[in-house]
């Protein structure tokens, strides 16, 4: 069918009023009976005709208003600022103050990681994480970052950390990301100081961290608009606060800026198969790196142990642990310093039985982050 030009269909409308108008003038009446008649002959076609022309102006005019408010928009977003320095979000930290403290690197000390504690002038401790160096990237992909940075300052959970402010580096484009600072560090380096003896854990204490875990992951998949993915979930980006509730950091991040990612040194044996094979992501790739921190939190080892690798053992925590629960020994893979209690061994071989479902290699066999909060909110009654 031929495209109709509105143009012309408004002219043809304004030829009909008009000559319909030109046809009701009436010339002087001989006889004042048929003029009458032929003014109520013509006066309904003169109604349908204004209704008509009514309506197109008036839809012509929305769609024109609608198609400049669609340009608008793309053109605010596109010019969407590149901000370099730093960006702060919460009124207790000056700009200056956070770059001086940012930059110098001699005033940050190591809190385990990527993670630094940094001393404001105000006498105000942070934590700071710094990123690596981004890859290359388009304008539209630094705007993306900044807007997903401002949309984390938004958000607001028990079990998330609150993004204060960020830093992108003048020189080398890096960003550093400023949190407030939790006296435990990371879970990583918690769990390094329980195999090493110099800090004990029970059960109640673990899965609790466990349960706050699943619980920011509940509010990143069901509770933010976009759905956000956390691309990292790691022991390393889990922080601990003085009571040892959990916290999860640079949510999103790792798809934002290369070298942050959870394939980073020792983040593989955090990421689902399938994020390997075709990398693609979704949140049931985060429930499996999720079941890979609830292994080591119930085993105490290391994903990374080199007793994975030998025979016998599949290669990995995942493997191992689905090996042990279908040959009835999972008992085995509990973490020594945790046994004891009767009650107890019963939830902790339960949570075995969550773990390998959420380490399962099919993603449609995971639980959502939704479900996991039931299953492990039910094994105990905090």
């Amino acid at each position: 069918m031929a495209k109709r030009n509105p143009t012309k269909t408004l002219a043809f409308l304004f030829f009909l009023l008009s000559s319909q108008t030109l046809a009701e003038t009436p010339s002087p009446p001989s006889n004042a009976a048929p003029a009458q008649t032929h003014h109520h002959h013509h006066h309904p076609l003169r109604r349908i005709l204004l209704g008509v022309l009514f309506g197109s102006v008036t839809g012509a005019s929305l769609a024109a208003l609608f198609a400049l408010a669609v340009r608008t928009f793309l053109l605010v977003m596109n010019r969407t600022p590149i901000l370099r320095g730093p960006v702060v979000f919460s009124p207790k930290i000056n700009p200056k103050t956070l770059e001086s403290a940012v930059v110098a690197s001699d005033r940050l000390e190591p809190l385990g990681g990527k993670y630094f504690k940094a001393v404001l002038d105000t006498g105000e401790p942070v934590a700071v994480k710094r990123l690596g160096p981004p890859g290359p990237q388009t304008r539209p992909d630094k705007r993306r970052a900044h807007r997903h940075l401002e949309m984390l300052a938004r958000a607001r959970h028990r079990n998330l950390m609150s993004l204060l402010a960020y830093h992108h580096a003048r020189d080398d484009g890096r960003f550093s990301l400023v949190y407030d600072y939790v006296p435990n560090g990371s879970l990583e380096e918690a769990m390094k100081r329980v195999r090493s003896g110099r800090l004990s854990l029970n059960w109640e204490a673990r899965l609790r961290i466990a349960v706050g875990i699943v619980k920011g992951l509940q509010y990143l998949h069901f509770g933010c608009h976009p759905r956000v993915l956390h691309y990292g979930l790691k022991p390393a980006n889990v922080l601990l606060d003085e009571e040892f509730e959990p916290m999860l950091a640079d949510c999103g991040v790792a798809r934002l800026v290369s070298g942050s990612g959870g394939a980073a040194v020792g983040g593989f044996a955090y990421v689902a198969p399938e994020c390997l094979q075709s990398c693609r992501y979704t949140d049931k790739s985060d429930v499996f790196s999720f079941g890979v921190i609830l292994g080591v939190l119930l085993t105490g080892r290391d994903p990374l142990d080199p007793t994975f690798a030998t025979e016998g053992s599949g290669g990995s925590l995942a493997r191992w642990l689905r090996h042990l629960q279908q040959t009835g020994e999972a008992r085995e893979a509990l973490d020594k310093g945790m046994l004891g209690e009767e009650v107890e061994e019963e939830e902790m071989m339960m949570a075995i039985r969550i773990a390998v479902i959420c380490l399962s290699d099919l993603p449609a066999d995971r639980p959502s982050s939704d479900e996991l909060v039931a299953m492990l909110t039910q094994l105990h009654s905090f």
